[in-house]
Order: C-alpha cells, then structure tokens, then sequence
C-alpha cells in the first residue's frame, strides 16, 4: 500500500539536494563551492535509478549534464506522457548573508540556495519516486523526470531538453516546469530578445572634433529611437500577457576626458507577448537602430526567447487549479516553458514556494508548500 510521504521526509530530501552546489558557473564566486550540475546530477541519476527509472544523460554543455528519467505506465506506448521539467542550476551565493549550503531545516522551513529554486519540487519529486519504489506502485500512466542545467543564465537547457524530445518523436500530453508559484498554476509569462548595438565612428582629439566621428552621439539618436519605439509599444491593445515592453538596459562609450568616441554600446531589454515571434522582433529592432545611426552599426544577439501561454481555460490549468484551490495566473518572470511549444499537448509552471525568497540574501521554502505540491503530484499521476 502506497503511503505519501510525510512532511519531515520532504523537508530532509530539499535538504539534500541544497547541500549539494549547483551554482551557475557565471555567476560562480569563492563561496560557489564546485561551479555547475555535474555533482547534483551524478546524485539525481543515481535516485532516478535507484528507484526503478530509465535514465538518460544528456551533456548539454561540456561538464553541464542534464538527466531524463522514464517510468512506464501500465498503459505502455499508448498511454498518455506526463513531464516535469525542473531545473539544478541555482544562482549565486556571494550575496547571501545566511549558509548558502547547510540546507538546515528550522522554524517549518527549509533554508539555503536553491531550497525554494527550484530544488523544493526536485526533492517532491524524489521522494514520491522513493514510496512508489518502495511500495512496488505501477503507474498507470507514462512519466518523464527531466533535471535540466542552465535556466538561470543560458537557458540552455530546456531547448536541450525539447531536442532530445525531437529527436526520439516524443510529444508529452502533459507537462509542469518547476518554479516557486505558491503551488498556483502559471499558465503564460512573457519572451525576451536581448541584444546589444555598437555605433563605430573615428578617435579624433576633442580639440578638434571635427576630425572625429562621434559614436556617442550616434548611439544617443539609436536610444532615442528605442525610447520612441517604447512608446509605440505602450500605445497598443493589451494581450493576455499585458503590452510588450521595451527598455535600454545598459549603455557603454568613450576612451577619455579629451578624445572623441569611436565606439558606444547600447543594450536592450525587449518584452515579448503571446504572438510576438523573437526573430521578427529582433529583425525589426536592427532595422530601426540602423536607421537611426548616422555611423555604421552592428549588433550582438544575447538571447531570444518566445513568450508562453496556455489558454487559462485548459484542462491541465482548469485541473491543477481545482487541486492547488488557486486561480491560474500569469508571471512577469520567465521560465523554461518558452522552450517546449511544439512536443507538449499542454503546459504550465508549478511550484512551491514563493518567488520572492529566490535569488536572495536569504533563501528558504515553507514546508507546508512541499506537502500541498506532494498532493497536487499524487492526484496528477493517479496515486490518490
């Protein structure tokens, strides 16, 4: 007979899993500890086994594993396809004012980096594996565990992730990707472009600007565009996802107090909504900086990613939100859903704990939120 397990037991499998470092090697300090997922996910592929899965390793990056685990159902090939993809990587902990790694359980909580993101649904996860193992439990449909590196940085991992899918013509049915939502169902948050424009104009001594070619003066006429197409944005219809935003993030230019700028970098940050395809996007950002430039201009592509959204009034959100006792939403975070459009039937983001502890000085997750997420996993794949 399966018993769920019990609110200590989850605690003590977060805590595992935060004492083992798993921090992003660009975000890597001298309290990172071993940068990166190799050690977590040699632990991970371990359990996956241990407790009956057919694992799968896939080096997304050299060092930077991701492992995928498969439990058939009964119902075999033509069953259904549930999916969880959670990622190891964590931020860093330079900043942390608390033990970024003892992973100490106190005061109903579980503490330390990675406790609320996102290692509170890997140690559900784990744990309910643990009782079906245990108990000899078969279920009875088919299940995909996918421990997933570089969401934090690179976001590498989930089109890793989509890839492999391809590649063995796998469409799962259903799938939850682990973010801390207070175990809400997210069912769309917006894309991003981000991208960088370099103006290239001629040194000249500031004596004699007239000898120069000025590309900070060049860059200024590209933001003034941008800030521009910010306000053509906001003057448009609201999506389900809200309008799409557009901000300079960072600007960069100059050689000295008394020479005349050969170069000037402005980035961006551009919100994307449902719809918003990134490659248009982007196309069309070039297209109006260079037409603002009166110097040559090239540009650096940082990353493209497309916004995500499930109709609210989907079966997997209508089902998750009967079971959480919450009503669906939208984030202003992304998250690895981007990624998985076309080999998922159905998707949301899911998870215990609330965003607002992750990425801190410190961070923790409530232990009550592991056990309601452990319910809300049992009645999803037919324990309960």
């Amino acid at each position: 007979m399966l018993s769920l397990p019990s609110s200590p037991h989850l605690a003590e499998w977060v805590s595992r899993l935060v004492q083992i470092p798993s921090v992003t090697p660009e975000q890597a300090g001298p309290r990172a500890g071993e940068p990166g997922e190799a050690a977590i996910a040699e632990a991970v592929a371990g359990w996956f086994a241990q407790f009956g899965g057919e694992v799968h390793w896939h080096e997304v990056q050299p060092g930077r594993p991701s492992i995928y685990a498969i439990w058939r159902g009964r119902s075999g090939n033509q069953g259904r396809w549930l999916g969880v993809d959670v990622h190891t990587d964590t931020v860093g902990v330079e900043q942390m004012t608390d033990p970024p790694f003892d992973g100490r359980i106190a005061h109903g909580r579980v503490y330390g980096r990675g406790a609320v993101d996102t290692k509170a649904s890997l140690g559900v996860v784990l744990a309910l594996l643990e009782s079906i193992h245990n108990a000899g439990v078969q279920l009875e449909d088919n299940l995909l565990i996918a421990a997933t590196v570089d969401e934090e940085t690179g976001a590498t991992g989930a089109p890793g992730f989509a890839d492999w899918l391809r590649m063995r013509e796998m469409i799962l049915d259903e799938l939850v990707v682990a973010e801390p939502t207070g175990c809400t169902p997210v069912h769309g948050h917006k894309g991003l472009v981000r991208m960088e424009f370099t103006a290239h104009g001629l040194t000249a001594h500031s004596a004699q600007p007239q000898r120069g070619q000025n590309a900070i003066w060049a860059a200024a006429r590209v933001t003034l565009a941008l800030e521009a197409e910010q306000n053509r944005l906001q003057a448009l219809p609201a999506t389900a996802l809200g309008i799409p935003q557009l901000t300079v993030v960072l600007i960069n230019g100059g050689i000295g107090r008394n020479v005349v700028p050969d170069t000037c970098s402005v980035a961006i940050d551009r919100r994307l909504t449902d719809g918003e395809d990134p490659l248009a996007v982007t196309a069309q950002l070039i297209g109006l900086a260079e037409a603002a430039s009166p110097l040559p201009l090239t540009h650096e592509i940082w990353r493209q990613i497309a916004a995500f959204y499930q109709p609210a009034d989907s079966e997997l959100v209508t089902r998750m939100a009967e079971w959480s006792g919450q009503t669906p939403t939208v984030a202003p975070y992304g998250t690895n859903a981007w990624a998985y459009g076309d080999v998922t039937q159905q998707r949301i983001v899911l998870g215990p704990g609330s965003i607002d502890q992750a990425h801190g000085a410190v961070e923790w997750v409530e232990i009550d939120e592991l056990a309601k997420l452990t319910g809300i996993y049992a009645r999803w794949w037919g324990l309960t």
